[in-house]
């Protein structure tokens, strides 16, 4: 029997949270972008969309920026996937009470 445990639900939210924050920040302080578009940007490196209508310019922010992606999508990740195993299970606790409530 699988279980889903709130707590690790929370971290990851937290973790993603985190991370977009973290991007968010150093975009505005190293590469000058506007809250906005740190925050835009950050969203649109860690869900891998990569448009590049902005890029890092700084050798520090194209550094930062190598290690967000490896660190960031694998967070992302592992949120996204926990929510849809969360989902699927639930749903199909739902469908199985309802068939023993049909016997």
């Amino acid at each position: 029997m699988q279980t889903f445990d709130k707590h690790i639900y929370r971290i990851l939210l937290g973790l993603v949270v985190f991370m977009l924050s973290l991007g968010t920040v150093f975009y505005h302080l190293v590469e000058g972008f506007s809250w906005l578009d740190a925050y835009y940007f950050s969203v649109v490196t860690l869900a891998t969309v990569g448009y590049g209508d902005f890029t890092p310019h700084t050798p520090l922010g194209k550094l930062f920026t190598t290690f967000f992606i490896f660190v960031g999508v694998g967070i992302i990740t592992a949120f996204i996937s926990y929510n849809l195993r969360r989902t699927a299970y639930n749903r199909q606790q739902k469908h199985d009470k309802k068939l023993t409530e049909k016997e």
